[in-house]
């Protein structure tokens, strides 16, 4: 059985190791001072005792002992100089000018050069051991031979720890990097080969089977250009892992990252004012509806960023709200914020209206929505219930309790919609927009945020596409003319956070996204992103599907307004009906008949952009 000590064990045992240490040193400086000094036992004994008191004073000053030693660099190795050197300095004023004692100078010198070179020797010792061993581990059976590309500090700081890795299912074989001055050198000691033009020969010459991307700052025609020559090879390509597997030290195959379509998609992510968002959501309750969902989710990890009070996680479904309510307690621990659970559906409005009563939140983002436009031109009802009644619940019980802003989550697809399910978000935004009241000085304000489709969401393409090209094919495109607006969760997210901050009531905020993609396009880069060609996975032309649209658009050409209120937001010239217009159409849907109620859903959405 092998003993582990804790973190206490283990700062217990450098506590007591450089005592020692400096007990030795003192010894030692005796043993070569002897025939020219003779300091005396008694003043050796307080001498000793003086330098371990300084020495363990300064060491905790300078977080000598919270140090992890078999990872010591040229840090570690500062502070312990820092340490002895301040302790050196006060026992000899303290002994020469405080209490006036008469001792050898020389002995004290030497005795501090001497702790100095045994606790960093003790240090580097026990890094070279324990790199040693590391070393000396066996590759496994299954490791992969592989090549780094880029040969900088991101390859270096990977290349560091797949050869300090305890799983050594990694065998580094090669770099490559397209500065031609670095061909042929030796980097973390494992040489530059070539440049990304030379990788099939490498690959073929070397036996590789997995191709590593380490250049943080790579462009995405770049990832395409590295895809196709290594794709018909057959080898595994994968990019850095996130950076706490990198800061625990333990790269295996496993944590390196696929490259992923949006790698390659080039959609550069907007940058916002973070100040400003924390400035608006720290300390404060907080409401998301949907928190379950890829948006909603994704909201509150980034709110956690700016640390609120509270965050509330209202959703239906039990189990999503369990994951993400526990993914929060265990990764937020060190943080104050209250993480509550609440199921409920925003469409019982008694619920709703007690929910806000009883945690009174400042701010309300509202992602709960049925987003998936076939399965809602098959239950209009459905979409009426969940994305109109239940956005006006929740915005009619942020009013009454006067809640600072309401921010409702939309879509392109409420743009002149076709579909049931845009006709609903459309009417949800009219119905969001129309209840800010100019003349309230102090009352809640009411904005939508209006964006494309989200990559990598529930029910969004990019999961089928995986799915397909998983079961070898063949990869399904309703109609290879199609585009549409594409962003990541992430960015989706913090615009809904940054729309907060910029509300002023009744706006539509609509995100600058960019030229939109062909369907067909994503789903080749897909293919190639698996490893295989168009030959292996076929994709085939489906036909559109009840609902959807070729083309999708933000704004239809009566709502585009020049305004930026951001680096890439805009406010849509977004009006419709008046809010007693919008009541009595609400009111006045057909109950018992799908064709008439989503024909008027329609139409009535549609009108509200003429």
């Amino acid at each position: 059985m092998v003993f582990r000590m804790n973190r206490k064990q283990k700062i217990a045992s450098l506590v007591v190791i450089d005592a020692i240490l400096i007990i030795i040193a003192n010894v030692i400086s005796d043993m070569f001072l002897d025939p020219f000094v003779h300091p005396g036992f008694q003043f050796m004994v307080k001498s000793v005792i003086a330098q371990i008191i300084a020495y363990w004073i300064f060491a905790a000053l300078f977080k000598v002992f919270q140090r992890i030693n078999r990872y010591t660099s040229l840090k570690e190795l500062v502070a312990i100089f820092m340490a002895t050197t301040s302790s050196f300095l006060v026992v000899y004023f303290a002994l020469g000018f405080i209490l006036e004692t008469t001792f050898s100078r020389r002995y004290i010198f030497l005795s501090y050069l001497m702790t100095t070179f045994l606790i960093i020797g003790s240090r580097l010792t026990w890094r070279i051991i324990n790199e040693r061993k590391i070393h000396q581990n066996q590759l496994a059976p299954n490791a992969m031979r592989t090549i780094i590309v880029g040969a900088g500090a991101a390859g270096g700081v990977l290349a560091r720890s797949i050869n300090n890795s305890v799983n050594r299912n990694i065998d580094l074989v090669a770099f490559v990097d397209d500065d031609p001055n670095k061909k042929e050198i030796y980097f973390q000691g494992v040489k530059v080969v070539g440049t990304t033009n030379d990788l099939p020969a490498l690959i073929e010459e070397y036996n590789i089977q997995m191709v590593t991307i380490a250049v943080p700052s790579i462009q995405p025609q770049e990832y395409e250009r590295i895809i196709s020559l290594v794709s018909p090879l057959k080898v595994k390509l994968n990019t850095l892992p996130f950076i706490e597997e990198i800061a625990n030290g333990n790269i295996s195959v496993s944590k390196l990252r696929d490259v992923d379509v949006v790698d390659v998609l080039g959609r550069e992510e907007i940058k916002l004012d973070m100040e400003k968002i924390s400035d608006d959501v720290n300390g404060k309750t907080i409401l998301v509806t949907g928190a379950g969902g890829s948006i909603g989710s994704e909201i509150t990890r980034q709110l956690m960023r700016f640390t609120p009070k509270r965050i509330l996680l209202l959703g239906h479904g039990e189990n999503s709200i369990y994951q993400i309510h526990r993914e929060l307690t265990n990764n937020f621990k060190e943080k104050d914020t209250e993480f509550i659970p609440i199921i409920a559906d925003v469409q019982d409005r008694e619920r709703i209206f007690y929910l806000m009563e009883e945690y009174r939140p400042e701010i309300i983002y509202h992602a709960a929505a049925h987003k998936h436009v076939p399965m809602m031109q098959w239950n209009p009802t459905e979409a009426v219930k969940n994305n109109i009644y239940g956005t006006r619940n929740v915005a009619e019980a942020a009013k009454a309790i006067g809640a600072e802003k309401f921010v409702m989550i939309s879509t392109d697809k409420a743009v002149n919609p076709p579909n049931v399910m845009g006709a609903s978000k459309r009417i949800a935004e009219m119905i969001v927009t129309s209840m800010n009241e100019p003349n309230e000085a102090n009352g809640t304000k009411f904005v939508a945020v209006r964006f494309g489709n989200v990559l990598g969401s529930r029910g969004s393409v990019i999961p089928l596409f995986k799915e397909q090209i998983a079961k070898g094919g063949p990869v399904t495109v309703t109609d290879f003319r199609m585009t549409r607006y594409f962003m990541t969760i992430p960015e989706a997210s913090r615009l809904v956070l940054q729309a907060g901050t910029l509300a002023r009531g009744g706006e539509i905020f609509i995100l600058d996204m960019g030229e939109p993609v062909k369907i067909v396009d994503l789903a080749k880069k897909m293919i190639a992103l698996s490893g295989y060609t168009e030959d292996e996975i076929k994709i085939l032309e489906t036909g559109i599907r009840p609902g959807e649209k070729l083309y999708e658009t933000l704004l239809v050409d009566k709502e585009k307004n020049q305004k930026q209120v951001f680096d890439k937001i805009f406010i849509g010239s977004v009006h419709g009906f008046t809010r007693p217009e919008i009541r009595a159409f609400v009111e006045g849907l057909p109950k018992h008949d799908d064709q008439k109620l989503s024909e008027e859903l329609i139409k009535f959405a549609r009108e509200s952009s003429k």
